[in-house]
């Protein structure tokens, strides 16, 4: 009996694409378990090198399982969370320029792992208007090739995707950037007029926890100097 050619299709999505991001899946998560060791690898070799003793400063790592895990260095976090879903890029990203996408548009699939920073004290004293910041994107396809999205562009620029496999010493360079990025920005004290007022509910909950928004530069948000050097990183790496 013949198919029908609507069931035909949907036969096919799922004798490829529904295969093809399983496996990308399961290679995002042998990533992701990959950079849990160099983050922990890492972890051990900073703190080694520290002639301290004040452990509030020493780094930090935890497991949180199969999606989530976390590096303190001092006042930050680094918290690292693996997406369970499979992405394909919209059609105005210029990763369809590269001939490694090109020869093989399947090889566009990627899986996400997501490297945020946060205060630590955000988490430490229950925070939660606090803000954090996506500072990098690592995208994983089903060759076990990746590239990094993100401030400064982390050494790994997607004109690169196709030639760099992954590896637990590439991810340790990855998380090196990161960590570089995150403690290079102190606090910036917000503008007075923003906190000159608060309610009789706030104050009350401000002496149980502090409850005030708390962000690096102002919230995370992206400044002029920051739009300034990526364009100016992207023109130099495009030359």
């Amino acid at each position: 009996m013949k198919t029908p050619k609507a069931q035909q299709q949907i036969v096919d999505y799922l004798t490829v694409k529904a295969t093809l991001k399983q496996h990308v899946y399961d290679r995002t998560l042998a990533a992701f378990s990959l950079l849990k060791e160099a983050m922990k690898e890492l972890t051990k070799s900073l703190g080694d090198s520290m002639k301290i003793d004040d452990k509030r400063v020493l780094p930090d790592y935890k497991d949180f399982g199969k999606f989530a895990a976390q590096m303190q260095v001092s006042g930050d976090l680094l918290i690292c969370t693996m997406h369970t879903n499979i992405f394909e890029f919209d059609r105005d990203h210029k990763i369809w320029e590269i001939p490694y996408i090109k020869e093989d548009p399947l090889n566009s699939y990627c899986g996400i792992i997501n490297v945020y920073n946060f205060l630590t004290d955000s988490f430490r004293y229950n925070r939660i208007k606090d803000l954090g910041y996506l500072i990098a994107r690592i995208f994983v396809n089903r060759n076990d090739r990746f590239f990094v999205e993100g401030k400064r562009q982390m050494g790994f620029h997607y004109k690169n995707f196709g030639k760099l496999a992954i590896s637990k010493e590439i991810f340790e360079k990855v998380m090196e950037k990161a960590i570089t990025y995150a403690v290079q920005f102190d606090l910036l004290v917000p503008p007075y007029d923003n906190v000159k007022i608060t309610s009789v509910e706030q104050m009350s909950a401000k002496i149980t926890r502090s409850v005030q928004q708390t962000g690096k530069r102002l919230g995370f948000q992206f400044n002029a100097d920051d739009v300034l050097e990526e364009e100016n990183h992207s023109k130099n790496s495009d030359n």
